[in-house]
């Protein structure tokens, strides 16, 4: 996917993915809003009217959060909270002709307005992948990611039911480390709710699955690294970069 744009509207970031304005999430405590530009100038009016229907009255047999939508809170920008933005803009793009079954994929930075610590950046790369298609099911995405996960080492998967704005069913991924000797959360999951699907105009018999997961996180598991700010930032010691070996399919070369 094209993730080559950090600055995003709240309206792609947040409203399309059926995001509710009050969410804590969309507070400046947890995301970083541009004051230069401070709004978007453009989005897509029609599209844009169906979004503002489905968040007040609902719609698609949903009864939609029940507010006063405003488009001025849709048209902040901000750094991208996460790659899901990106997603959404492809839906929509998908939606817009004949369908056909897809698959996307992207690794690209996301940006979190979190206290920094040897676990937390204000910035790090999500992994994200949707598959598009007539008649998934929940058992399609459990089946991709046993087999998304094994490619990178983790074998012992469990699933955990979760709740996303976007997603319904969704469920937080967990893998077994033997080094740690418990289950840890490597990723979320879930089926695009129709919330998100239908007013993009998508068809009523497509399903859309999805998983997101951090880069870091796994990789500094993996590598045994402790302290994030050394696997990325300013404080990585380049002689690390350059010696250690590349992790590929679930392998060291």
């Amino acid at each position: 996917m094209p993730t080559n744009n950090f600055v995003e509207s709240s309206f792609w970031n947040f409203d399309t993915l059926f995001q509710p304005q009050q969410h804590p999430a969309r507070d400046s405590h947890d995301t970083f809003f541009l004051k230069v530009p401070e709004v978007t100038q453009s989005l897509p009016e029609n599209y844009l009217e169906h979004v503002k229907t489905i968040h007040e009255v609902g719609g698609h047999e949903s009864i939609g959060y029940g507010y006063d939508w405003k488009r001025e809170e849709a048209e902040k920008n901000l750094l991208r909270t996460h790659t899901t933005a990106v997603s959404s803009r492809m839906l929509y793009a998908l939606a817009q002709g004949k369908f056909s079954p897809k698959k996307y994929f992207s690794i690209d930075r996301v940006f979190r307005n979190e206290a920094v610590d040897r676990t937390h950046l204000a910035e790090f790369h999500q992994i994200e992948g949707l598959i598009c298609d007539r008649g998934l099911t929940l058992g399609d995405l459990m089946g991709v990611l046993n087999e998304f996960f094994q490619r990178l080492g983790m074998k012992k998967l469990r699933f955990k039911p979760a709740y996303n704005p976007y997603t319904e069913p969704s469920m937080e991924i967990f893998s077994y480390f033997d080094m740690f000797n418990k289950w840890v959360e490597v990723g979320n999951s879930g089926m695009i709710r129709p919330e998100v699907l239908r007013p993009m105009g998508m068809p009523k018999d497509v399903s859309v699955i999805a998983w997101g997961l951090s880069l870091e996180r796994p990789t500094m598991i993996l590598y045994g690294i402790d302290n994030i700010r050394d696997l990325f930032g300013h404080k990585v010691d380049l002689k690390m970069i350059e010696s250690n070996p590349i992790c590929r399919l679930g392998r060291q070369v």
